[in-house]
């Protein structure tokens, strides 16, 4: 494997991660073109074909499967290693990679944006998993130095660090019955009505399960989605209720889009969790983030909380969502 370099194997990893050489491009701002570059010269320096092109779909060959696996091993261990230098740079330098589930992309980027004012010198890079199983998947592989989370996993070693409260609340159309009729809603109700949920393996899913069994309530499950935005879509247009995260409905509640329902035991408020392995060594950076998101995340979130609610927003969180 003489001659293999860091950038050949790292494009080879984001192209199997996301089977797609557009995206591998998009994650690493490279052109198309240039990843197939990489791509082609790798292959020819192993002498073995490890991708499999048909049109737009790209699948591994049994050697790029078994690449695969020592390629990530090998890209944890070389983060590891500029993580320890980094260590002797300070924390205004180096890279950190900071893994979250769908629902905190509603307002990471605004505390990253301040965070990256604070330390103009670190590259950040921000990986996105759909649910929460995605995003443990990348914990295990140690591809993110810390993940921004609901409940933390059983799963792996961890220390988990709650900093913030994360209420979550069943929503309706701006014209929907329940919405209209100026009464509070019994739980019992929403069971008349379809209900839009997010896919298994999502911690908001969970929640919502658990607050319909504590009440020995079956919901009227109409469909399951994976995407926070398709389910605030399908409520808008009178496709049935939800429950959701209230971080993520921002822009509809102001637009009067959707609406709060007023349900006996909501919000149901869980808490944000900061999470990263025991076994890893957090660089500069990563401290310097974590201590960051500790101290100024939850109160940039409860005055969110608070516009929206139009009441002071619970302080103390219990048990965790995503």
């Amino acid at each position: 494997m003489k001659g293999l370099t860091l950038r050949q194997l790292r494009t080879f990893a984001e192209v199997a991660r996301h089977l797609s050489f557009v995206r591998a491009a998009e994650a690493l701002h490279l052109t198309p073109p240039a990843v197939t570059m990489q791509i082609k010269e790798l292959e020819t320096l192993l002498g073995l074909q490890l991708l499999v092109r048909r049109g737009r779909q790209v699948s591994l060959t049994t050697a790029g499967e078994y690449l695969t696996f020592h390629v990530r091993r090998i890209l944890a261990t070389v983060k590891d290693a500029e993580d320890a230098m980094a260590r002797f740079r300070g924390a205004d330098s180096g890279l950190l990679s900071i893994g979250l589930v769908g629902t905190a992309k509603y307002f990471v980027p605004q505390l990253l944006a301040r965070f990256r004012e604070a330390h103009p010198g670190v590259e950040l890079r921000m990986r996105i998993g759909g649910n929460r199983e995605q995003l443990v998947a990348m914990l295990a592989a140690n591809e993110i130095d810390l993940a921004i989370m609901g409940r933390p996993p059983r799963e792996l070693a961890t220390r988990s660090e709650p900093f913030a409260a994360h209420p979550l609340v069943f929503i309706a159309g701006a014209g929907h019955p329940l919405a209209t009729s100026g009464e509070p809603v019994t739980p019992r109700a929403l069971a008349h009505w379809p209900c839009l949920a997010r896919e298994p393996g999502s911690g908001t899913r969970k929640v919502m399960e658990d607050y319909f069994e504590a009440r020995r309530i079956e919901p009227h499950l109409a469909m399951e989605m994976p995407s926070n935005e398709i389910i605030k879509q399908a409520v808008i247009a009178g496709m049935g209720i939800s429950f959701l995260s209230l971080h993520t409905l921002g822009l509809e509640l102001r637009t009067g889009l959707l609406r709060i329902l007023d349900v006996e035991g909501t919000p149901v408020v869980r808490t944000w969790n900061l999470v990263h392995r025991l076994s890893k060594v957090l660089s500069p950076a990563a401290e310097a983030f974590r201590y960051f998101m500790l101290s100024e995340a939850e109160p940039f979130l409860r005055a969110q909380d608070e516009a929206l609610l139009g009441a002071p927003a619970i302080a103390h969180a219990r048990d965790d969502a995503d």
